[in-house]
């Protein structure tokens, strides 16, 4: 079996603010007929799919056992099919390890995720922590933010101006991308004065709630030809969690993307990720994170985030070229969203936002309270 896996299609929704008018098995319902008109794959047990992985949460499908939905809508009837729930970025790393076991020659990989559903998104990420200590105070993936910002900030001259400028670019790229939620561009002033939501995060500094799916189908390097004329291989994924308790961590230490990143940049025999890697996906769900996550993976020297935006890091490096998290996707599936917009890259189908004679690339996944757990992934055409 070879060292590579091949991604062959890969088929979404556009990003929403509500997808109130449709079920989430007709979201994955539609990209999962695309998969099928792209490729043709069958789902004969010997040289079809055989199995299934997928991507959903328990609290924000307001039921238990949410992939119990799913089995039917993506043909995982008599067949296998497993679920991830954190980051579904973490799928593709599933489907690696399943196909380069030799266990599986194909896979299918399909998410979902309606942020719009719950009443509340901070109130669903209050239940990722422990509940004897953390819930009751009211800790959420808001605050818990709020903490890494204002001491990353303060360590990396990251200032309130920088944010901004995060901010109008992430949304003036999405602008470009037929998928990216529909947000309003806007100018430095504007984010400078959007309300306080929780010091030092302004209302714009923070990712929208947004509705998604997305479908990728996986398959070994031998088959790849009988799928797709653009393979794009998957050729190096790690990934670490940090500490549980919020206290245990140093919150700007990037611990868990330091460690996930090195042994991805190994396993795809990289060893300068700046020069060699052509775009960078990062998993920004609040502005200070582009910055903090670009020191983590060696693309921004440490604690010089400020000085590196000032200095055109992001434009220079290809960063978050579909608008990021930042603009709009799901909580639960922004890493997937970032192999995504990779993968079209990489196949020269980004029209409009296209990073001519890309070959390789990086998507970033995370979750968890201030980036607990992060995934990297490398791509290459």
């Amino acid at each position: 079996m070879s060292g590579r896996v091949a991604v062959c299609a890969v088929a979404q929704t556009p990003n929403e603010p509500d997808i109130w008018y449709e079920r989430f098995q007709g979201m994955v319902l539609r990209c999962f007929e695309s998969i099928l008109e792209q490729t043709s794959v069958t789902f004969d047990m010997e040289k079809g799919i055989r199995n299934v992985i997928t991507v959903s949460d328990d609290v924000f499908d307001a039921r238990t056992i949410s992939d119990n939905a799913m089995t039917d809508v993506v043909g995982a009837h008599y067949r296998g099919e497993e679920k991830t729930a954190q980051d579904g970025i973490n799928a593709l790393g599933y489907g690696m390890a399943a196909i380069l076991s030799g266990h599986d020659d194909v896979v299918l990989v399909a998410g979902h995720c309606r942020e719009s559903q719950p009443e509340s998104r901070q109130m669903c990420t209050n239940l990722a922590f422990d509940p004897f200590y953390s819930r009751p105070v009211g800790l959420d993936f808001l605050n818990a933010s709020a903490l890494q910002a204002g001491e990353y900030m303060q360590g990396s001259r990251v200032t309130d101006d920088h944010l901004a400028d995060i901010v109008v670019r992430s949304r003036l790229s999405a602008s470009k991308n037929p998928y990216a939620r529909k947000n309003d561009p806007v100018t430095r002033e504007q984010v400078i004065d959007s309300p306080m939501l929780c010091d030092p995060l302004r209302e714009m500094h923070c990712c929208p709630v947004t509705d998604w799916a997305v479908a990728m189908l996986l398959c070994c390097e031998e088959r790849a030809h009988e799928f797709t004329k653009k393979p794009v291989w998957l050729s190096g994924f790690a990934s670490c969690m940090d500490s549980y308790f919020l206290g245990d961590r140093d919150l700007v230490s990037n611990f868990a993307l330091k460690k996930a990143s090195r042994r991805a940049f190994d396993m795809a025999g990289i060893k300068n990720p700046a020069s060699e890697i052509d775009l960078f996906e990062l998993n920004d769900a609040y502005a200070y994170q582009t910055p903090m996550w670009a020191e983590g993976i060696g693309l921004a020297p440490e604690a010089g985030g400020g000085k590196w935006i000032e200095d055109g890091g992001l434009k220079k490096h290809n960063v978050n070229m579909s608008g990021g998290m930042l603009n709009g996707n799901p909580v639960m599936l922004s890493g997937l969203a970032r192999a995504t917009e990779a993968v079209l890259q990489l196949r020269d189908e980004a029209e409009g936002r296209q990073v001519d004679g890309a070959k390789k690339a990086l998507a970033h996944g995370t979750t968890g309270p201030a980036g607990q757990h992060h995934a990297v992934l490398i791509l290459e055409r």
